[in-house]
């Protein structure tokens, strides 16, 4: 009789987990229901039209298509993957189809946070509170894009390196090249997956050769993986970043950002966190306590305490990055909590992943229908943030371009208004720190617009009623106001 009690007192353990989990994952998909955050991205419009291009063209872009200003110059659509996917998303279900989609991605680091958290600490409940704590400090403070594909190949790529360096399983890395060439085909952080990895190696490698050479203590944690191995691994990891359209080109990509000033200076998301919001403090709260638990190891982890240093100087330099330094704190919490080898809880099986994934499916429909997730709600949020009246007012009354607009809303008229190239849109990459630049100061009024030569060679200008440039056009003579409404203005040269 005893056992039998054992064996229900596990089943109702098991049982109150999954339903832990469970509710942890369904609170994750409401928010983003809520939020309806995938028609509000200012991005997500030009995505869907990439991804539409590359499926009408059967290849992939080069230079930056849907521009009027920067068509000529070189582009790369590195975010491919997902791009194919939201446009296919969004042909066969329209923006239905898009926050769908969304919230699927959303969801899908929410597990890959707590599945992260459960491989290397083998604890349930450490992991849930992990994943909790981590996602409540970034998931909502990004829309659904593609650095959310970024953050699941990042906790792969985290659980396999530590993972592997607790148990001396080398052959777990052998999937990591596995894993970059699906990510460098889908965002260009795989840069950061790619720093980690090297430093991940270059760590192993100099304990390698402190033991050799008798300058290692006792106070610093050994290295048992072989050292040729994860050289081997590394380069395979290379190789596979540039197994795709663009091959080595991504790297460019990459110094090329690297030295972009712009984003960095005008672009909230890409400012030093302020602490004005909770979600900054939790951040601050994580890392903390990921270098207290590190600091009280008897024995010293180098990579660990190097991987949590870098990603904190990255993540408190830009809101943007705050993942990268939630998931690598949650990671290092997890692994050095983690329960000894003969103590780890078991994982959940096939059947009960199954039935997760069918009971999230089940909530997912019904919190879709009482959220308004359907194309009349969805297209009143989107009207009441993107210039669609004005649009209308021009198809119904059109005006000969070429068209001026600002930033903000580059992204969506290269949806809502394809036969009208924008002037700009939200590819930084694309148009360059000066062009840029230019933009910003002419739609804040700057004393220069009355000479942008992107202004002056345009026809018709669709402003935002809000930039001080809509002010400013008003007195100006050579335009003339033909419509207005409460979110945007429309001008036409005289």
């Amino acid at each position: 009789m005893s056992v039998v009690d054992d064996v229900r007192g596990l089943l109702r353990l098991r049982a109150l987990q999954l339903l832990a989990l469970t509710s942890l994952l369904a609170f994750v998909m409401w928010r983003a229901f809520q939020l309806k955050f995938s028609v509000l991205d200012l991005d997500i419009w030009w995505h869907i039209k990439v991804g539409e291009w590359i499926v009408a063209h059967h290849g992939f872009p080069h230079s930056g298509i849907l521009s009027r200003t920067a068509a000529g110059r070189q582009w790369s659509a590195y975010s491919w993957g997902y791009e194919v996917l939201l446009s296919r998303a969004y042909d066969r279900f329209g923006l239905v189809g898009v926050a769908v989609f969304g919230t699927i991605l959303t969801l899908a680091v929410a597990y890959a946070v707590y599945w992260m958290a459960r491989r290397l600490s083998g604890s349930f409940w450490l992991a849930c509170l992990l994943g909790a704590l981590s996602c409540s400090a970034f998931l909502f403070n990004l829309m659904p894009r593609p650095v959310f594909l970024s953050m699941i190949f990042f906790a792969v790529t985290l659980t396999l390196t530590l993972e592997a360096q607790r148990t001396g399983r080398v052959q777990l890395l052998y999937w990591l090249p596995l894993v970059f060439l699906l990510w460098a085909n889908c965002h260009i952080q795989f840069i950061y997956g790619i720093f980690v990895v090297g430093l991940f190696v270059g760590m192993h490698l100099l304990l390698h050769r402190a033991i050799r050479f008798g300058f290692i203590t006792q106070f610093v944690m050994t290295s048992t993986l072989p050292v040729r191995t994860l050289l081997l691994v590394f380069a395979a990891c290379l190789l596979a970043t540039c197994v795709g359209p663009y091959s080595y080109h991504l790297y460019l990509i990459v110094f090329a950002y690297a030295g972009s000033k712009f984003p960095y200076t005008f672009i909230r998301e890409f400012l030093a966190l302020n602490f004005r919001a909770l979600s900054h403090y939790v951040e601050l709260l994580l890392a903390a306590a990921a270098f207290f638990i590190l600091g009280r190891q008897k024995r010293v982890d180098l990579f660990k305490l190097a991987v949590l240093t870098v990603t904190s100087v990255v993540a408190f330099r830009t809101m943007r990055d705050s993942w990268f330094l939630c998931i690598t704190a949650a990671a290092c919490i997890a692994d050095v909590c983690g329960r000894e080898e003969a103590k780890r809880e078991s994982g959940e099986t096939v059947a009960q992943k199954v039935g997760l994934a069918a009971v999230l499916a089940l909530l997912m429909f019904l919190f879709a229908r009482n959220s308004g997730i359907d194309t009349r709600n969805l297209d009143a949020v989107m009207s009441s943030e993107f210039p669609v009246n004005a649009v209308n007012f021009l198809r119904r009354n059109p005006q000969p371009g070429p068209l001026y607009n600002t930033f903000d809303w580059g992204g969506f008229l290269t949806w809502y208004m394809p036969d009208s190239p924008v002037a700009i849109d939200g590819r930084t990459d694309l148009y360059g720190d000066e062009v840029d630049t230019r933009f910003f100061k002419t739609q804040n009024g700057d004393e220069s617009y009355v000479d942008d030569p992107y202004l002056n060679e345009s026809q018709v200008v669709l402003l935002s009623k809000k930039v001080p440039l809509a002010s400013v056009l008003l007195s100006d003579p050579r335009f003339s106001l033909i419509y207005q409404d409460s979110l945007a203005v429309v001008f036409v040269r005289r």
